[in-house]
């Protein structure tokens, strides 16, 4: 009788040959070169022999490394955001900007008009233009104010335990900027239920 192995063993406890490093592949074709093989490795960075070389290696990855963190900023993705920025309260205040109209969103446009008005001549049309100013900055105050608390209260709901410091200053930021010109770029359309 032969010895005992043990328990039954099946082929299914053999490893298939690409799933083991250390077992060589079936031949198909020739053992490849030694120097083949190593050029085939891994191989540490090595710096150009030239500075110039070096110099433009190096902006290059900086290029390209800068592009790809600005196009995921666009797109919001949390890692390429700043820390103003991140977290699910952040995003919820993004969203519930970016979903309605608000007064603030036209604030550059009306900062032109002003400008106009103030370069012509006359003290009357200089008193409206600094009336105006004061009117819309109360206004842009305001919403701000009443959208910054609605935001707290929902995080609260939805984030319990999260920090809701500084989202009220957050919101207003964001709501007195065009949308186009927001970044990260909103993700809900306007009228989306939040």
């Amino acid at each position: 009788m032969p010895p005992d192995t043990g328990p039954e063993t099946s082929g299914s406890e053999e490893e298939s040959p690409r799933a083991r490093s250390s077992v060589t592949p079936p031949k198909g074709a020739p053992t490849p070169k030694r120097s083949e093989a190593q050029a085939n490795r891994r191989q540490p960075y090595q710096a150009p022999a030239d500075r110039k070389a070096a110099t433009q290696q190096s902006r290059q990855r900086e290029r390209t490394e800068r592009i790809r963190k600005s196009e995921a900023l666009q797109r919001g993705e949390s890692w390429a955001l700043p820390p103003k920025d991140r977290g699910p309260v952040r995003a919820l205040a993004r969203d519930v900007v970016d979903a309605r109209r608000g007064i603030g969103e036209y604030y550059m446009v009306m900062v032109v008009l002003l400008v106009v008005l103030l370069v012509i001549p006359g003290s009357a049309t200089k008193l409206v233009a600094d009336g105006f100013v004061l009117f819309l900055l109360v206004v842009i105050l305001i919403e701000g104010w009443f959208v910054g608390n609605k935001v707290k209260r929902m995080a609260e709901q939805r984030f319990p335990g999260e920090s809701t410091r500084g989202v009220m200053m957050y919101t207003t930021m964001r709501g007195i900027s065009l949308r186009r010109m927001r970044i990260p770029k909103p993700r809900v359309e306007r009228g989306d239920k939040v």
